[in-house]
């Protein structure tokens, strides 16, 4: 080996350096890397001043320093106490930096649910909270296909109904504008117009396709809602021709609200991995169920489909198993 500062000393040189860099420009550490880094001692003996210096974006994480740091001891090759003290304490100080920048971004009552959950382990609330968000990404494929699924269907039953396949837009001077639909402020016109005029905005020509893509699941869930139900001849019932003969408007519209409403719990981020402050995810596993008994009543071969695209069984075992 060359002359020089010993080379253990260099590495915490280096180290050092990288903590006082992300402090100084409050940059997350997790998005960098030190090159071929692979904790064991043939890994150290291997190692030399070229190796060490070549630092790079990639993906260094906490532990990682810590493994380092732990490592390389001051009683080895003559390291100064006032170095090793020195890293110690930017690391601390990175630590801090990292709890006060996600409190300010991500909120503090968001994530003390997550701390609670885990006995005040924030090292296992960092792994949930993020488990979460991947169990949250992991039901997107099923839920936006099972929209597509739904909407179409009622699309393809309500053309057939009306004889019109520009029946959503027809309609606005027909059932939908019905005295009875008063108190709900005749909410399924209300959603077809404001459609047409952000389409009109964007100089887009309107369509039936164009309106009835850009509708919410809320939209179609209000033909299950009895004042709307009604005016159709209760025909949306009928794209469920698989259903168990007990289930009826009700209780379809109340799995589709539940489906709805925990849709809105996966776009905004929240919790989906909890019952009260217990890790559990029983209430996501039963929405999943839910999408998959209305899936197999409105056509039973769609079932490998949706299958094919779920992986929301491995997300919700890696969460119980933080």
């Amino acid at each position: 080996m060359k002359s020089g500062l010993p080379w253990k000393f260099k590495w915490l040189s280096i180290i050092n350096r990288v903590f006082e860099n992300a402090l100084a420009f409050n940059q997350d550490l997790s998005t960098w890397d030190v090159s071929n880094v692979n904790v064991s001692n043939k890994f150290w003996e291997n190692t030399n001043h070229v190796q060490a210096n070549r630092i790079k974006k990639g993906n260094l994480f906490t532990s990682s320093l810590n493994l380092l740091l732990d490592y390389v001891s001051t009683k080895e090759r003559g390291l100064t106490k006032s170095i090793w003290c020195k890293c110690k304490n930017n690391l601390r100080d990175y630590q801090i930096m990292r709890i006060e920048f996600r409190n300010k971004y991500l909120s503090r009552p968001r994530y003390n649910r997550y701390l609670i959950a885990t006995a005040n382990n924030r090292n296992r609330a960092n792994r949930l909270y993020n488990a979460n968000i991947r169990l949250a990404q992991s039901f997107h494929p099923i839920l936006s296909q099972f929209e597509v699924v739904f909407r179409n269907s009622l699309n393809i039953l309500l053309s057939s109904h009306f004889t019109d396949p520009d029946w959503i837009i027809t309609e606005k001077t027909g059932f939908m504008r019905d005295n009875s639909l008063r108190n709900s402020h005749y909410f399924l016109r209300t959603c077809v117009q404001k459609s047409e005029k952000r389409l009109t905005r964007r100089g887009i020509p309107i369509t039936n396709g164009k309106i009835i893509s850009d509708q919410t699941f809320g939209f179609w869930l209000a033909f299950f809602l009895s004042h709307h139900y009604s005016l159709v001849g209760g025909q949306p019932i009928h794209i469920f021709a698989h259903k168990p003969t007990f289930e009826n408007r009700a209780s379809i519209y109340d799995k589709l609200d539940e489906i709805k409403n925990f849709r809105n719990r996966v776009n905004h981020c929240e919790p989906i991995c909890f019952t009260g402050h217990i890790i559990d995810c029983s209430h996501a596993l039963d929405i999943r169920d839910k999408i998959y008994d209305l899936v197999s009543w409105i056509d039973p071969n769609l079932v490998p489909f949706f299958k094919n695209i779920d992986n929301i069984q491995s997300k919700t075992s890696q969460i119980m198993n933080i």
